[in-house]
This record gives structure tokens, sequence and C-alpha cells, in this order.
């Protein structure tokens, strides 16, 4: 009896292992794809590890598991192990070669320094980046200071030293706990401090000529020709479409093309770089085609593919080459080069884009931008290597003339649909709020942003190397036209949803099954349906915040019965309530003051208020001041309130 249910087990496990090894062999053309997605575990493993042990042993399982793989003979898990333990290594490496000095508090200070880069934003308003100057030091010993410049101040060129008295403090961090992190983003950018400038800024020295300025100079003056020819939101946009500095924008058209779920558009990305890579390889197989004694010794496409490709490298460096732009651009090299070999071009192996991103920067892996632009692409490529997809593009030469423009009509609103349920969850966890009907805008802003904006675009820009100005008009009203769009998609009601602070738990079961959806091909695919309904229960059970305060303290906001938020001093940075709004799904248009509310009764030095939940009544006291409260005073607020929530030391 003993020796045969010993058997009995000895077959099921065989039988197991011999279901996973045909498993593996029906979906081995995929297993690659789940290189990257490791590499990218791994690095999200490292940002959540709060201390160094906790990584180092993380780092030590991994290493264990790839052994125990390996030994197991399950080769690709090992492999899978390692990628993993090589996500927690590049992070950590990424970490240790940036590391430089940070403000430790504020300070008012007077600095000469040279300006690295230039940005123009909404209002008349500048974005400076500085970095030593000759014979000259950053406070605190840093490297680079992020400093804005209000109001009217001279229009300042990247290579020019200034001297400016600011106001400096260190990069906020986040406003709500797994919120988003801008000090985080400063570090890894090289920034020590970011401020204000106080009063007028001093020219010291005009840009010296060198080749290591052309190229900002260049995205300089882009900006400044685009804005000027096309004044007012139009030719912000447009600026942004060109050089990828998106700071002029004015904030109503920005948020109106979030919700809209244009945003996508104002970021230089795989829009826009097939634009100019497609354009440039078709206008040089024209052009070389002229040519017979070339048409006859040198493939044409081939070279009109190269100079695609090149157009679309030269376009990324004067773009600044941010993420987006750079995971564009690799991908479309990616495509360039499969076609060249006559391969599949569109294929999910364009996740190597991520890859090589991910290697040079893995912090990128923490940004919307990342997540929403391999999160699209994943989903589509997808859906045209399912058997739907095929049937979308397939062309028959006996079907009826009207079947193909509705095959290309039905291909283009599933592209649209895989791609806004594929983008909808990541926006709600960033942004706290998802556009509703961003399928349908996107119907007629893509491709009209493909045939009708960025070509009236190219050639307003080309008629102005020729001298002639006239075609600026036309660009900037087809640009017009793209923010009218927006601004009517955003205004119909219901236009947005919008939901409190999505758990990270929550999140990575999203990213989990959408991953097992998109990249697997048998039926254990749907098995990924199982993490995607795990993450909205997980979403749908957190719980949203009652009091919220900020990390120095300094801040405290209620929540209150109708779901608006109730600040504790009178004046709070735009910044921090847009945060808080976020994370309860609130409207920030719709905060108010305490001290206006009959709960509360607020002074200049503290508020203090009583809220009621769930039956009971908690006293809630805040400091909102700098200046001494007397200790008889203090004391005894603080022996009665529940919670208190002040930048001071208290009494006992």
């Amino acid at each position: 009896m003993v020796s045969r249910r010993i058997e009995e087990k000895q077959t099921a496990v065989q039988a197991l292992i011999a279901g996973w090894h045909r498993w593996l062999d029906a979906e081995r053309a995929h297993l690659p794809l789940w290189l990257p997605v490791a590499l990218a575990a791994g690095i999200a493993l490292w940002f959540a590890l709060p201390w160094a042990p906790w990584r180092q042993a993380a780092a030590c399982a991994a290493a264990a598991l790839a052994i125990g793989f390996l030994l197991a003979g399950l080769r690709p898990l090992a492999w899978m192990a390692l990628l993993l333990l090589a996500g927690l290594g590049v992070s950590e490496l990424r970490v240790a070669l940036n590391h430089h000095p940070v403000l430790a508090g504020r300070v008012f200070v007077t600095v000469t320094a040279r300006v690295e880069s230039a940005e123009p934003l909404a209002f008349g308003d500048q974005r400076l980046v500085l970095v030593p100057a000759a014979g000259h030091s950053l406070p605190g010993g840093t490297q680079r200071l992020r400093l804005r410049l209000r109001g009217e101040q001279p229009q300042v060129a990247a290579g020019t030293i200034i001297s400016a008295r600011a106001l400096l403090s260190p990069p906020s961090g986040m406003a709500v706990p797994g919120g988003y992190d801008l000090a985080r983003r400063a570090w890894f950018d090289g920034i020590g401090g970011t401020g204000v400038a106080l009063g007028q800024v001093a020219i010291v020295a005009a840009p010296p000529p060198g080749p290591g300025l052309w190229l900002a100079d260049v995205r300089g003056r882009l900006q400044a020709l685009i804005t000027s020819r096309m004044p007012g939101e139009a030719g912000a946009v447009a600026a942004a479409f060109v050089t990828g500095w998106q700071g002029a924008i004015p904030p109503a058209t920005a948020q109106a093309m979030r919700d809209a779920g244009l945003a996508h558009l104002l970021s230089i990305s795989g829009l826009h770089i097939a634009v100019v890579v497609g354009s440039v390889a078709l206008l040089m197989r024209w052009l070389l085609g002229l040519w017979p004694w070339l048409v006859l010794r040198v493939p044409v496409p081939t070279l009109a593919l190269a100079a695609g490709a090149l157009a679309g490298l030269a376009y990324t460096l004067l773009a600044g080459a941010q993420v987006p732009t750079v995971r564009a651009v690799i991908a479309a090299c990616i495509v360039v080069v499969g076609m060249m070999l006559g391969r599949q071009a569109l294929s999910l192996r364009l996740l190597a884009a991520a890859f090589a991103i991910l290697v040079v920067r893995p912090e990128a892996l923490l940004g919307a931008s990342f997540q929403m632009s391999f999160a699209a692409v994943i989903g589509i490529v997808a859906l045209y290597e399912s058997r739907l997809g095929k049937w979308l593009t397939a062309v028959r030469e006996d079907e009826p003339w009207w079947k193909w423009p509705a095959r290309a009509a039905a291909s283009l609103l599933a592209s649209g649909l895989v791609a806004e349920l594929a983008l909808s969850g990541i926006g709600l966890y960033h942004f706290g709020r998802s556009g509703l009907y961003g399928i349908a805008a996107n119907l007629i802003a893509i491709p009209y942003t493909r045939f009708v904006v960025m070509p009236a675009l190219m050639l307003a820009m080309l008629a102005e190397a020729l001298g002639l100005g006239w075609l600026w008009p036309l660009a900037g009203w087809a640009m017009q036209q793209l923010i009218v769009l927006a601004d009517l998609t955003a205004s119909l009601p219901g236009a947005v949803i919008t939901s409190a602070a999505i758990p990270g738990p929550a999140f990575a079961l999203g990213a989990a099954g959408g991953l097992w959806l998109a990249l697997w091909r048998t039926r254990a695919r749907w098995l990924g349906l199982a993490p995607l309904a795990g993450a909205v229960l997980v979403g749908w059970a957190a719980a949203v915040p009652d009091v919220l305060v900020s990390s120095d303290g300094r801040h405290l906001a209620l929540r209150l019965s109708d779901g608006r938020l109730a600040h504790a001093r009178e004046r709070v940075g735009d910044f921090l309530m847009d945060n808080w709004a976020e994370a309860v799904g609130s409207d920030p248009a719709s905060a108010v003051w305490l001290g206006t509310l009959p709960l509360a009764r607020c002074s200049a030095e503290s508020c203090v208020a009583d809220v009621q939940r769930d039956g009971r009544r908690w006293r809630v006291l805040a400091t909102t001041g700098r200046s001494l409260i007397p200790r008889d005073r203090f004391a005894p607020a603080c022996a009665a309130a529940d919670l208190v929530v002040s930048d001071r030391r208290l009494p006992d």
C-alpha cells in the first residue's frame, strides 16, 4: 500500500514536470521577453526595500534561487533569478555612482553660477539648472541647483554666468506616503537644491562660444522662434513637439490634455519619432530613386531606412534625450534593423529598448512616463500578435473594397481601446485621475497629429529655413484645433474619473496580471485575470486617509465628510495641495481653510479642530506658525488633543 502511494506520487510529479516542459516548449519563443521583466522586478524590489541589509538579503536570496533552479535543470527560471539579481545590482551601482551633496536646510544666499540649461515656463517664468562657475562654488558643496526666475527677468541662455540672491532649500520629498517623490527625481538628476531668485538677476558673463553649448543654444533658439511665430498656447504646445520643453504650456491647457487622454502627445515619444523616421525614410527613398546608377548598385530602401534612423537620433538629441524619446528611438532603430534584415518589424522584442534604458537609468522604472510608454507598446503589439490582430491586419485580394477601410477603422478602435486599458490603471495610480473619453479623443487626435499637425510643423520650419514664413499661421491653426479637441473632450460630463491613492500592492498585482496576459500565447495567459481582479479588490478596499501631514510637519489637512480637504495653514503650495487631493480623490480647487469652518478655531500660530468619525469626537491640534507659544498655554492644549501635529519640540 505504501509503495503504491509512493509510485502514484512519483507519477504525478513526473506528469507535472512533463506538463511544465510541454508548456515551456510551446512558449519558448516568448521566454526571452521575461528577461527585461525580471530586471525591472529586481529594480522595483531595490526601491521597495528601505534598508541596505534587506537589499543584501534579497540579493543573496536571488543568487540562491538562481543556483537552485540551475541545479534542478530549470534554466529559464535560473535566468529569471539572475536578471532579478542584476536589477538589484544595477540599482545599487547607479546610486553609488550618483552620490552627491544635498542642501541640509533652507538658506538665503547669493549664488554666482553658470547656467547649464534654461527652460521657459508659463507666464514668462524661467527654470534654470546651475553648475559652479570658474572660481565659485555652490552652497553646501552641491554640484547642481535648480532655480526659478519669476516675473520680469532677462532671458537667460545656456552658458551664461549669473549672480542672484536666492532662497534655496532641499528638494521636496513625497507629499503622501507612496506618492511622487520629487526629491528622489532631483537626486538622480544630480540636483542638490531648488529655489527661487529674489529680486533681479545680474548677468555676469555672456555664454562663451563652444561646441558644448551648441545643442542647448539650438533648442533655445527653436523655442523662441516657434513661440514668436505662433503666440499663445498653440505656440507653447508646438514648441513642446519640437524641443520637448513643456514648461511654457499654460497649466489649464496641460490639464485639459491630461483629462482628454492626449497628454502623451506633449511628450516626444513613439508617435513623433515614427513620423520623423518614416517621413525622412520615404523622402530619401524617393530622392535616391531618381538616380538610376545608384538604384542599380545600392539597396536604396536600406539607405533610406538608415537615413530615417539617423534623423530620429538627431531629433532625440535635439529634444534633450528624455526617457520617452530615448525609448522611442531605440524601438524605432530595432524596427529599422528588423526591416533591413527582412524580419517582422513590430514584435514584443521591442522590450529590448526597456532593457537598455533600465540598465543605464534604473530609476526610470518608477516614472509614469516610462510605465505608460511601455504599457501602451506591449498592449498594442500583443494585440496584433493575437488572432484578433492578425484578422484585423489580414487583407485578401478577393474581398470587397469596403472591407479594407472597415478593418482599418476597427484596427484603430481596437488599438485605442487596448492602449487606454493599459494606461488607465497607471494614470489612476500616479495621478489619481484618468480620462474617460481618451479612446474617442485619440481616435481623432493620433491620425490628425500624424498626418496634419506634424507635417504642418515640419513644412513651416522648412519654409522658415528658406526665408518663407507664411506657413506658420497654417501650423498654428492646425495645432489650435488639437487644443480645441482636448478642451472639448475634457469639458464633457463625466470626462474624468478620480480615485483615492491606490496602494502599491494593488499596482504591482495589476502590472503582473497585465504582463502575464500580454507576454504569453497559450491558454495559460488567461491566468493573468486573477491578479488583475486582485488588484481591483485591493484598490477598492484601501482606506482613504482622514488626515494628511506634510513630511516636514508644517502642514496638515483634514478630509471632510463631503470629500473636500480643509488645510490648517491659510496658505498652502499648489504642489502639496495637488498631491494631497490626488491621495483622497478630491478636487484641489474645492479645498478650504480650516479657519472658515465652524468645527475649527484657528489663529496665526495654531489650529484646533473637533472631528466626528465613527461616532467618536477627535480633537486635532496643529501649529501653523514659527513664533514661540507659551508653555502654560501649549501644554494644556496638547493634553486636551487626541492628535498633535507640530514641527517643534512638544511639552511632556
